[in-house]
C-alpha cells in the first residue's frame, strides 16, 4: 500500500495563507488552532526570506503515537497519523514529542486543563464512521476518502504543498532539482 507523505517546496509557497486558511474553515476547527501553519524566517529581509508551511509531517515512527498514555494515536496502513479525541486526556506528552509542533490544545483552563487534542488529519477524517456526522463535527471533512487531495494542497495556487504517495512525491521533487539545477548550470 502506498505511504502518503506531505512536501513544502520552500522555493514556490509566496506566504499567501490560503493552505492554513483553507484547512481551518474546511475543518472549522476553533480559533487559535491552527492545523497547518505558515512561517516565514528573516521576514523582512530583502533576498533571505523563506516561506514555508507546518503541519503533522504523518511520521512513519510518530513520535506522538509512542508517548501517548492512552494510545489515542493510530497509523493507518496509507501512513496517515490520526488520533481519536475521545480518548485524548490532554496530557500535552505529544506536544512535547512532536518536532513539528502539530498537536494542538483548544483550551488552556484551571490547572492545567488542555482538553482533546487537535492536529492535522491529511483531511482523513477519524476513527468514527466514514462521512458520519459524528466523524465531520470532530475532525472535519473526510476529502480522502471521498478521492480528493487534503484541502491545503487543493487550494496551493503555486503547487509549493504536494500530498500523494510517497514515491510519488518523492519524484515530483527530483523533477523539480533537476530542472533548478539545469537552469542555474546554463546561466552565463
Amino acid at each position: 500500500m502506498a505511504r502518503m507523505k506531505f512536501y513544502v517546496d520552500n522555493n514556490r509557497c509566496i506566504s499567501c495563507f490560503a493552505c492554513q486558511v483553507a484547512c481551518s474553515s474546511a475543518h472549522e476547527v476553533p480559533v487559535g488552532i491552527n492545523r497547518r501553519k505558515v512561517i516565514t524566517l528573516n521576514d523582512g529581509v530583502l533576498g533571505k526570506e523563506v516561506s514555508t508551511t507546518l503541519a503533522c509531517q504523518h511520521c512513519t515512527d510518530a513520535p506522538c503515537e509512542q508517548v501517548c498514555p492512552v494510545k489515542c494515536f493510530y497509523i493507518r496502513e496509507d501512513g496517515i497519523v490520526l488520533h481519536d479525541k475521545n480518548k485524548c486526556i490532554g496530557c500535552g506528552y505529544c506536544l512535547y514529542a512532536c518536532p513539528f509542533g502539530a498537536p494542538q490544545f483548544p483550551r488552556d483552563g484551571a490547572f492545567g486543563i488542555k482538553g482533546e487534542m487537535d492536529k492535522c488529519t491529511m483531511c482523513a477524517g477519524g476513527p468514527e464512521e466514514t462521512f458520519s456526522h459524528a466523524e465531520f463535527e470532530l475532525y472535519g471533512q473526510n476529502r480522502i476518502a471521498e478521492g480528493k487531495v487534503p484541502m491545503c494542497a487543493a487550494v496551493c495556487s503555486t503547487n509549493a504543498l504536494l500530498v500523494g504517495d510517497a514515491t510519488e512525491v518523492s519524484n515530483v521533487y527530483r523533477k523539480r532539482v533537476m530542472i533548478r539545477n539545469a537552469n542555474t548550470t546554463l546561466k552565463f
